[in-house]
């Protein structure tokens, strides 16, 4: 059988994730990785699942937590969300909140629901690879957010690539793969744009808890519905995930905003999945309430600390002519190499001389531009390693500078 010769135009689009590959280096004892975004598995609250798992699992509770559920998500689970939504700064209800299997599964769905062939997606440049990965399915045409566009510039942009803007998508907190942020005065000029083309905003907060330095900004979400009054009227999709605050491998995401949005979300999940797991949901519920608030702020201190000693070392090994970000929180910092050195071919050079890992670029970049970038992760490393690391970096940057042009 010839699959190729059967597959979907949109298949052409699909691309291996090369973070999902890096992510196989973490095997390999000799290598110090800096690639995959992920949590330290030390830090996750084991015995507080344990302890969850178990109640639900025991007597009346199992046939709830291993039955089929409802495609909304479990109730307790979307009544804490409403009320963290709050925290926030979102006044919203349980109708506002959608469960979804990762946010990865949110941005999937919302790519499904508002793209057609030739539609123009705005991102920035670079963005969340994940991301692109889950609009490239349904053919969307890609614009810079972050080039300054107006809307009549965009509106003749997307009608050129045939069809019309759908949305803006962006992690305005700590984003990866940058680490940057938007400052308030860019979110209000955000939604000043979206309400002028109007296009729906994604405001991905995959990260929004993981704030180490400076003054907390309201989500976007937060800023429309203070313009616009209810959360009904706001154009705005949070979409949240507990894996980099509790567990990523339960798989536990959210969307909040506009219930017209919501419930056909929920269309989309029941002809999809028919809905996340049940007791995964359940687990999470009672984590959620008993340990959220003091688990995160143990993750803030140590990664807090990571992030300290990566910049450090940066500021210590890297030759002249790289520069990289500084940021407030997350898991990221970016670097941009001298123009004459590709991300992919350091890593290459890094993994054979140095044994070194990071994440190249270009993947971040829908046009597939900008190979001189690369990008760090600082959540699995203590000084030892990040010292020795970031070492084996600048070296490796060094010797690919060295070669004759």
């Amino acid at each position: 059988m010839d699959w190729g010769s059967i597959l979907s135009q949109r298949m052409s689009r699909m691309k291996a994730s090369e973070i999902r590959e890096l992510l196989k280096l973490l095997d390999q004892p000799e290598i110090i990785s800096f690639a995959g975004g992920i949590p330290d598995p030390a830090l996750f609250p084991v015995e507080d699942y344990q302890k969850a798992l178990a109640g639900a699992l025991t007597g009346e509770a199992a046939a709830v937590s291993l039955q089929y559920s409802v495609s909304e998500g479990y109730l307790p689970l979307r009544r804490w969300l409403a009320a963290e939504m709050g925290r926030l700064g979102v006044v919203c209800g349980v109708e506002n909140i959608f469960i979804t299997s990762g946010s990865q599964q949110a941005l999937d769905y919302l790519g499904k629901l508002l793209l057609s062939p030739g539609d123009t997606a705005l991102v920035n440049w670079p963005t969340y690879m994940g991301a692109l990965g889950a609009f490239n399915a349904y053919e969307p045409a890609y614009l810079r957010l972050n080039g300054n566009l107006g809307a009549a510039e965009v509106r003749a942009e997307a009608a050129a690539s045939g069809g019309r803007p759908k949305f803006a998508y962006l992690s305005a907190d700590f984003g990866n793969p940058t680490g940057e942020t938007l400052d308030r005065a860019g979110r209000e000029q955000l939604l000043d744009l979206a309400a002028e083309l109007d296009i729906a905003v994604i405001e991905d907060g995959a990260y929004q808890h993981l704030r180490y330095e400076g003054e907390a900004i309201p989500p976007i979400l937060a800023l429309e519905q203070a313009r616009v009054g209810s959360i009904e009227n706001c154009r705005t999709l949070y979409c949240g995930s507990f894996s980099k605050t509790l567990a990523p491998g339960l798989r536990v995401g959210w969307v909040c905003g506009a219930s017209a949005a919501i419930q056909r979300l929920v269309l989309l999940k029941q002809a999809g999945d028919l809905h996340s797991s049940t007791i995964n949901q359940i687990a999470t519920a009672q984590v959620a309430e008993t340990v959220f608030a003091a688990h995160v702020e143990q993750l803030r201190q140590v990664y807090g600390r990571r992030r300290s000693l990566v910049l450090e070392a940066l500021a210590r090994e890297m030759p002249e002519g790289v520069t990289w970000t500084r940021p407030e929180g997350g898991m990221f910092v970016w670097l941009t190499l001298p123009e004459a050195i590709d991300g992919a071919e350091l890593l290459a050079h890094a993994l054979k001389h140095q044994k070194v890992a990071f994440v190249p670029g270009r993947a971040f970049f829908a046009d597939g531009s900008n190979g001189n970038t690369i990008r760090l992760s600082f959540s699995l490393h203590e000084k030892p390693a990040v010292d020795e690391g970031v070492r084996r970096i600048g070296q490796a940057i060094r010797e690919m500078m060295a070669r004759p042009a």
